[in-house]
């Protein structure tokens, strides 16, 4: 009896190590490389670094579907976990919508809003439009003449234009919108003159302006870019449109209360370290803190507010 009792408070002892020393999994819904990616290894690693949180993370990649079948995976695997996470952003948002998607993203626990980058609209270097108020004229006159280029169908870039024609008074379903497969590819169409204007992130952009080959038009951020201290905000020039595609992380549903506290004081705590200053820096991210319920409320917004420029435009029902 006493062998029996000292090895089920050894068995028991191991557990209670093992749970306190447990790895945390984290999703990333797409494939490896990109902003997800980065962003999910990066913020891990900068934590360590930093010494929040220096237990091991167990990576998964699961793309497609703009990040709606890694999520689905992870909601029916991990629900209730206690250190499970997954990488989500507005993509994701727009991709439920458009995949007709059964995910509710108010099903899992909202942790943290990390980085952002914000779009920017650009025509060819040699372009008579310079600035953004001109190009809206052109939209006006013509919007089946005027095609922008962007990312795909019903991501950021094509919700910004969507919103520069809502404050211009445009029709949305008559943009003449055409996605492309990476900020380069649209470059060429703007330089070649298949498209009249294109609209992508500041990264994406920023170093074909500094060529000379494209003119920036305006930025979708509510102040000047330090990237980009010359070009006006879409504000500036009278049309009241900011948005970002940020990036951020998810808890699993039903997440025990006192794990997705715990989390939410680790990202906390990243967000003011140096360690995660140094990787916004090296990766050109912007800074988009927002944390816990008031995160949840951020999603709950970007969700009615997509939502509704992607029925309106007819990509939705």
């Amino acid at each position: 009896m006493f062998m029996r009792n000292i090895l089920a408070a050894t068995v028991a002892a191991v557990a209670l190590v093992s749970a306190a020393q447990a790895d945390v999994s984290v999703m990333i819904p797409a494939d490896p490389g990109g902003g997800w990616d980065g962003t999910g290894r990066q913020a891990m690693a900068a934590m360590a670094a930093a010494g929040i949180y220096t237990e091991g993370v167990n990576f998964t990649n699961t793309g497609g579907a703009g990040g709606t079948i890694g999520l689905a995976a992870f909601q029916n695997a991990q629900t209730a976990k206690p250190d499970s996470l997954a990488v989500f952003g507005a993509i994701t948002v727009g991709s439920i919508i458009l995949n007709d998607s059964p995910l509710d993203l108010s099903d899992f626990t909202p942790i943290a809003r990390l980085t952002a980058e914000y779009d920017v609209l650009a025509v060819d270097a040699g372009s008579d439009i310079e600035t953004l108020a001109q190009f809206v004229e052109a939209l006006k006159a013509d919007p089946g003449a005027n095609p922008v280029g962007g990312g795909s169908a019903g991501g950021v870039d094509q919700i910004a234009l969507a919103l520069l024609a809502q404050e211009a008074g445009v029709p949305v379903p008559d943009l003449n919108y055409i996605p492309q497969a990476s900020g380069a590819e649209t470059v060429t169409a703007i330089v070649n003159g298949t498209l009249k204007a294109g609209i992508s992130g500041i990264s994406e952009f920023q170093q074909f302006a500094e060529q000379g080959r494209i003119r920036i038009l305006g930025v979708t951020a509510a102040e000047r870019h330090p990237a980009l201290p010359d070009v006006p905000t879409f504000a500036e020039e009278g049309f009241n449109v900011e948005i970002a595609n940020w990036r951020g992380f998810l808890g699993s549903p039903d997440m025990p209360a006192d794990n997705a506290a715990e989390w939410v004081a680790r990202f906390d705590q990243l967000n003011d370290s140096a360690e995660w200053q140094q990787v916004l820096e090296t990766q050109g991210w912007g800074q988009y803190y927002l944390s816990g319920p008031a995160f949840g409320d951020f999603v709950a917004d970007e969700t009615d507010r997509i939502g509704e420029i992607l029925r309106e435009a007819g990509l939705a029902d």
